[in-house]
């Protein structure tokens, strides 16, 4: 069977990425990363979708707090109250982007990928209802299989781990109605940039996904305050 390292934040995109993976025909290493990020809830959701996958899971543990400089992981103010469309047109990169993330992220599961001797990894990210972050373009994901490809015993061997975003060009809607499709448990998944018991509804995150999930026609099944 083959082997893929699926990046697994405990959101709705990774959630859908990782069973579409597994629809695929791939055994899942599910990948989550404990990162300093303020939000704790997401890993408790990892934990869920990993069991729900039936999939092994690592929580990789780093300390981004380090370097601070965004509001997930500093004393910055997280956005709050913006619409949809709001979100959706800036040009700015948010506070809540993490310098470098998918990079670093992307590297870790590289290396996993290596020692798993993995075909694939999968990353849910989405260049079309997102908040503007540059690791999330597919120019970036391009560069990257690049570095996939030059700098690692499976690339130079010409066995070399392919970089898979099959949510890249999709609506948060559209990604929605695919995991409807696929039966994903949407009540195990947690957006919210704040930990809570519920859901703010008014950081970019939660305003993205609801406006998916009214965009598609349904209820999102978690409580927001």
């Amino acid at each position: 069977m083959k082997h893929a390292v699926c990046l697994l934040s405990g959101g709705v995109d990774s959630t859908v990425t990782a069973k579409i993976a597994m629809d695929m025909g791939y055994k899942i290493f599910a990948l989550s990363f404990d990162y300093g990020q303020r939000n704790r809830r997401e890993l408790e959701s990892a934990e869920k979708i990993s069991g729900w996958l039936n999939s092994m899971h690592k929580i990789f543990k780093i300390d981004l707090r380090q370097i601070g400089g965004s509001a997930l992981t500093d004393e910055i103010k997280i956005p709050a109250t913006k619409t949809p469309q709001e979100i959706k047109s800036s040009n700015k990169i948010p506070a809540t982007y993490v310098p470098a993330r998918n990079t670093i992220f992307l590297s870790i599961a590289l290396a996993y990928a290596e020692v798993i001797d993995a075909n694939a990894i999968f990353i849910g990210a989405n260049s079309i209802d997102y908040s503007g972050y540059p690791d999330c373009r597919p120019k970036y994901f391009k560069r990257f299989q690049e570095l996939s490809d030059t700098a690692t015993k499976k690339g130079v061997e010409g066995r070399g781990v392919e970089i898979k975003t099959p949510l890249l060009y999709l609506t948060k809607a559209d990604i929605i109605k695919k995991g409807m499709e696929l039966e994903v448990p949407f009540q195990c998944t947690w957006s919210c940039y704040r930990g809570g018991e519920k859901a703010c509804g008014r950081c970019d995150s939660c305003v993205l996904r609801l406006d998916g999930f009214k965009m598609a026609g349904s209820k999102d099944p978690i409580g927001y305050e």
